[in-house]
């Protein structure tokens, strides 16, 4: 069998350039694409370093729309690791980030939960 990789999660958000401000300015993410397919329709890639990417979706219809910040049906959904967790988690507060936890010492490292902008939840984990 072949290797297989997670290569993009799809998020849906109410607005393409809303949330490339978000991801790419409050939480330092990648815009990696940005891509006309229609005058309703952009194919928005970004990404945080290494590993899996986000295609942002514009919620097309009422559904789509009722779906933003529910990801993962109001469970953290959202694992972003990083090698300078009191680092990342300051510049987060100071970009207005909320955070849902205060930080703590797991077993499987440090921790703490925020929301992005849309209300999906994310765990920042320093892995030990």
């Amino acid at each position: 069998m072949s290797a297989l990789s997670l290569a993009m999660v799809a998020l849906v958000v109410p607005d393409y350039d809303e949330a490339i401000a978000h991801y790419c300015g409050d939480l330092g993410f990648a815009l990696v694409e940005d891509t006309e397919i229609s005058s309703s329709k952009r194919w928005v890639v970004v990404a945080p370093g290494i590993g899996a990417r986000l295609l942002l979706a514009k919620a097309a219809d009422d559904k789509q729309a009722a779906a933003i910040g529910r990801h993962a049906g109001g469970r953290v959904g959202l694992f972003l690791n990083t090698d300078a967790f009191d680092a990342v988690h300051a510049r987060y507060v100071r970009a207005g980030v909320v955070f849902l936890t205060e930080p703590r010492q797991e077993s499987y490292g440090r921790v703490a939960v925020f929301a992005d902008r849309y209300g999906n939840k994310w765990d920042l984990i320093e892995p030990t």
